[in-house]
């Protein structure tokens, strides 16, 4: 085996941690896969040799070109989005996709990387690294260019946000599928008074189109049932799956995939559904395996 085939053979073990630390930084896979590509990139323009500990120093600098994007992203956006729901990870509702799982296996579901989209870049990245990845804050210091102390306070701030929301869904898989399977079951059959039933008194429903139509974002059973309405009275017909390794939705209409549904259940009953709606985004789902 050649010095080149090593390389390449260390970096493919160190793979799916990356991703795992990318998908986290930026909500994005597109933008995951960019990031552990761009690390490649690096690692082939540095002497391999003079690397003590490949995984740590791939792990830094897939954080620090996240880090950048996130900076360019933020730029970019005359205004901060008032929605925005991220990439979902979709698996089939009965299996296990080993590559899902070493994305997922903090299981980070949707509602905890809402949170995280509203933290400032650094504070991200310093959570992320440290509250997920174990990451020293002298080693995250450096990376964001702050003082330990600095860097121990951005990750406090983002624990303290998260603590705030609330975005940890029901451990229990099995009560989440009854939940989640009662509420298709009473959409599709139009039975909305059954629907109300599921739905926790301060269940809140967002959603996310695209940039070409607003988001939305509805409080109350009565607003929710009055979507899942709207959304009976199209045709659209939902399917349980997992996403983000909880229990979720997606809907079809006219044979096209309509939306990705992440809901997190508590006490029984659903309390946050966050929907993702974008036709260019959805595009870039492949699931066949849920058609045949």
């Amino acid at each position: 085996m050649t010095d080149g085939d090593r390389i390449v053979e260390a970096f493919e073990e160190q793979r799916p941690h990356l991703r795992a630390v990318a998908y986290r930084m930026l909500g994005s896979t597109g933008e995951a896969d960019d990031a552990v590509q761009e690390a490649w990139l690096r690692l082939n323009r540095s002497d391999a040799a003079e690397i003590e500990n490949l995984g740590g120093w791939l792990t830094t600098v897939v954080a620090r070109i996240c880090l950048n994007m996130l900076r360019s992203r933020n730029s970019r956006r005359e205004e901060p989005l008032d929605i925005h729901v991220p990439d979902p990870i979709v698996a089939p509702i009965d299996e296990t996709d080993p590559e899902h799982e070493a994305l997922l296996a903090d299981s980070v579901g949707i509602a905890m990387l809402m949170v995280l989209e509203t933290l400032s870049p650094p504070e991200r990245l310093a959570f992320v690294l440290h509250d997920m990845f174990g990451v020293p804050f002298d080693e995250i210091a450096a990376i964001v260019d702050r003082s330990p102390d600095a860097a121990r306070q951005l990750a406090s701030r983002g624990r303290r946000r998260l603590r705030t929301a609330d975005p940890v869904p029901a451990p229990d898989l099995e009560e989440q599928r009854k939940v989640v399977e009662a509420f298709v079951a009473a959409a599709r059959e139009g039975d909305f008074d059954r629907l109300l039933e599921v739905l926790h008194p301060d269940v809140v429903l967002r959603g996310d189109f695209g940039p070409d139509r607003p988001a939305v974002e509805i409080h109350g059973p009565d607003a929710v049932v009055s979507q899942a309405r709207h959304f009976a009275a199209m045709g659209a017909r939902g399917h349980l799956v997992r996403v983000n390794g909880g229990v979720g939705t997606v809907a079809f209409l006219d044979g096209k995939l309509f939306s990705v549904g992440a809901m997190q259940v508590r006490e029984g009953r659903i309390v946050e559904v966050d929907f993702l709606s974008d036709p260019a985004r959805l595009a870039n789902l492949d699931l066949s395996w849920l058609a045949a």
